[in-house]
């Protein structure tokens, strides 16, 4: 997803699809887990554990071919359509699961999953991207611009998120039925509206805001497979997600129960973990490259696009999978988690310059989170 609000850089991995499963250690070798995943699941004697560990591993390597599949298409279709298809594809895996999720009726892991996503990317992704790029290069520099623009999108996303929560706990749900989900659709055609405005702003009318500091000089002529290699990676590299989802969310809360981890944690920790997991490499990977431009917009660009895109597609998609309704009603430990982490990534990105201890910061806010979530008992979520 590196071209999506760098239209005029060049790709990140670059890579061919003949070149997709190279000599060395990679994570495609993983793939060999979803038919096991699949044998283990079908077999029902297996433990839930080994279910889940097997499914969410084998998920890594789909959303790699996702993210590779968006930019060999994007390599064709122009800057405006490859912007929009990795805003699409980006974030697909983490739809994928929420929208499995959705269907099985865990709500709560559901919206657990949105908060842990926003704060993987602004936590995780970021965080070792500081330290591992700050470590190498001692201090790097990219343009504020862009990231005033993020910041004061999801400052303003924390509280669409937060002013609905907060009015349906304020109200008695079921003599109110009719208003909580009146707020709901209108919240989520807002949030939908001003990502269709974000994208038309970051990819059209104002490309330079985020434009990359220090680029290489240099183009590399690299050959790209053709948009029929493309489409099909991302054809099957969605079908093999969505598959692979489909057995993790069924073992989730047994796995969770089993492993005495609340629903809260599994979604929060473990499922975002999963489904950023290429994002959160490439991100990692641009940093030690001294690219910090291309790794912020990747992480902080995942958060645009899973708070005003993700949320709101499950609102409106949820009575199509045969819920009533996907409330916007975030705990408010949820709520104050995403606060805390909105205003500290603001205020570690917002100068300009990165270093290794504001990647320690990141992280260190990230690792207290988890073990509160971690501690929280099973039977309590």
């Amino acid at each position: 997803m590196t071209d999506k609000l760098y239209p005029n850089t060049r790709s990140v991995t670059g890579a061919s699809l003949l070149k997709a499963f190279p000599p060395r250690p990679s994570l495609l070798w993983l793939l060999v887990l979803a038919p096991v995943a699949a044998l283990f699941d079908y077999a029902g004697t297996v433990p839930a554990g080994m279910v889940f560990f097997c499914a969410a591993l084998a998920i890594v390597p789909f959303a790699k071919l996702i993210v590779q599949g968006t930019e060999q298409v994007a390599a064709h279709t122009g800057a405006t359509i490859g912007g929009l298809l990795n805003a699409t594809f980006g974030n697909l895996p983490e739809l994928i699961i929420a929208v499995t999720a959705l269907r099985a009726g865990l709500l709560e892991m559901v919206r657990a999953s949105i908060i842990g996503a926003l704060l993987a990317n602004l936590l995780v992704a970021l965080g070792v991207s500081f330290l591992l790029g700050g470590l190498r290069h001692h201090s790097q520099e990219y343009n504020p611009n862009g990231v005033r623009i993020y910041s004061s999108t999801m400052v303003l996303a924390w509280i669409s998120l937060a002013l609905p929560s907060a009015f349906h706990r304020a109200l008695e749900p079921d003599s109110h039925l009719g208003v909580h989900a009146t707020l709901d659709f209108v919240v989520a055609v807002v949030l939908l509206g001003l990502y269709g405005l974000f994208l038309l702003y970051s990819l059209r009318t104002h490309p330079e805001t985020f434009a990359e500091l220090n680029a290489p000089s240099s183009e590399e002529s690299e050959e790209h497979p053709s948009l029929r290699w493309g489409i099909a990676t991302l054809l099957v590299a969605s079908l093999g997600a969505a598959w692979m989802s489909e057995i993790l969310v069924g073992a989730a809360e047994q796995a969770g129960h089993a492993l005495g981890m609340s629903q809260m944690f599994m979604g929060v920790i473990v499922l975002a973990l999963v489904g950023g997991a290429a994002e959160s490499g490439s991100a990692i990977a641009m940093g030690r490259a001294n690219r910090p431009d291309l790794s912020i917009g990747i992480a902080l660009g995942s958060c645009v696009q899973i708070a005003l895109f993700v949320a709101p597609i499950l609102v409106l998609v949820a009575p199509a999978l045969g819920q009533p309704q996907f409330r916007l009603v975030f705990s408010q430990a949820e709520m104050w988690m995403l606060f805390g982490v909105v205003l500290l990534g603001a205020t570690v990105t917002t100068t300009g310059q990165s270093n290794w201890f504001k990647g320690a910061q990141l992280l260190a806010l990230y690792v207290i989170i988890a073990a509160i979530l971690y501690l929280i008992p099973a039977t309590a979520s």
